[in-house]
């Protein structure tokens, strides 16, 4: 900075705020440098500008993108455009007004940064597994082995089979890029979702389950597929599972052992990793749990990842989520911050401050109203997040609700 810089009174006077602005300056090109600018609301404590919408064909770059990121790769998000294309369409026409009851749906959502239009991460609902491609688990049942006159009695984990052709509900392909994951967004992702669930009830099976991606050691290999399946399949785990991720799935009933499995009988790492969750999936576990999904007695087929189950209506999310008519759009007094949702077909969420004068209305500010899309009258739902520690950005950050939305 030039000698003497400061001299001048009005200049001297206003030293220590542009000092903090050089430092911000710095501060920014710093996380720019490191490619952690995404986290500047974290550090800043101030609310994420993130929209969670139904994905766009103009979305197949980003949804790549996400896909790239997954170390392990994931079935419901496969990383090959043709497959992504199919999962775009197959969602757009899940979200056709005329669906009125559970079927193959498939809704598939993307989390984007507003300021940039960048795809943040994915998640989504497959309206009820089974159907014609059927669905696949081990089911974990206790079986009892004796023998009184040599006082032998014991019990032992017995993996069974199983196929449903009408299955539950299941909340699918949470993913977030890493460079988002320190900013607050992981329960945006996942319980977004369940406000839909709740919007539209209808559409849904009463029990919900999801499937939990199992543990890979550090070379990438399944030690449960290494023991079972890569003996009747002859691919590699990756491989099997992505044909699995595309609906090709008669390969399952073909090749799959059809007599039961005794864990017993599999090598003691094979038996180890049996309903354990892959360490990037213990932070989606952590909130189902607290969702009130509970562990049930099924495994995946592949990798033998956990598979968690609970009964809709009495998940959290949508136990605890308000609904009202947005009445008014103005600035609102609150600094609490909710999760909130444009409960319409063209749904959208984000985190913002909510007014609630009455139990049957509600009072966002032009900023909010603006990325969900939302008029006066249009059907608000929101549910408040404990602990999160976002403030709200001040009046002067609120934009013109009628500009065109990104």
């Amino acid at each position: 900075m030039p000698s003497g810089f400061f001299e001048t009174p009005a200049l001297r006077e206003k030293a220590p705020e542009l000092l903090e602005l050089l430092e911000l300056l710095e501060l920014l090109r710093l996380l720019q440098t490191l490619e952690l600018l995404p986290l500047l609301p974290y550090i800043l404590d101030m609310v994420p500008d993130f929209v969670f919408r139904p994905v766009e064909e103009a979305d197949l770059a980003g949804l790549k993108g996400v896909a790239a990121s997954i170390t392990d790769g994931m079935t419901s998000l496969p990383l090959e455009d043709n497959a992504l294309e199919d999962r775009i369409h197959h969602s757009q026409r899940s979200f056709d007004h005329r669906i009125k009851k559970a079927g193959g749906d498939h809704y598939l959502f993307v989390l984007q940064e507003w300021a940039t239009g960048q795809i943040a991460g994915t998640s989504g609902i497959i309206a009820r597994v089974g159907g014609f491609d059927p669905f696949y688990t081990y089911e974990v049942r206790k079986e009892r082995f004796s023998h009184l006159p040599l006082g032998i009695d014991r019990e032992m984990d017995v993996l069974h089979l199983k196929l449903d052709h009408k299955g539950p509900s299941e909340v699918c392909s949470l993913c977030l890029k890493p460079v988002f994951r320190r900013a607050g967004l992981g329960q945006l992702l996942s319980l977004a979702r369940f406000l839909f669930m709740a919007a539209f009830p209808q559409r849904f099976d009463d029990r919900v389950i999801a499937e939990l991606r199992g543990f890979t050691d550090e070379k990438g290999l399944s030690p449960f597929w290494e023991s079972v399946g890569r003996h009747f399949f002859s691919q590699s785990f990756a491989e099997a599972d992505f044909l699995s991720g595309i609906g090709q799935k008669d390969f399952i009933r073909d090749l799959m052992p059809r007599y039961p499995i005794y864990p017993a009988l599999l090598p003691l790492v094979a038996q180890a990793v049996i309903g354990k969750v892959h360490r990037d999936a213990e932070p989606a576990l952590r909130i189902l749990l607290h969702q009130g999904f509970h562990l049930s007695n099924e495994v995946d087929i592949f990798d033998a990842g956990p598979l968690v189950i609970a009964n809709r209506p009495e998940i959290r999310a949508i136990r605890e989520a308000r609904e009202g008519r947005l009445t008014q759009i103005r600035p609102v007094s609150t600094e609490a911050i909710f999760l909130v949702c444009h409960g319409a077909l063209k749904f959208r969420a984000c985190l913002a401050p909510v007014e609630s004068p009455d139990p049957d209305t509600v009072v966002i500010n032009a900023r909010t109203a603006e990325r969900l899309g939302a008029d006066i009258g249009s059907r608000i739902i929101w549910l408040k997040l404990p602990g999160s520690g976002f403030r709200v950005p001040n009046s002067g950050s609120e934009v013109d609700p009628t500009s065109k939305s990104r």
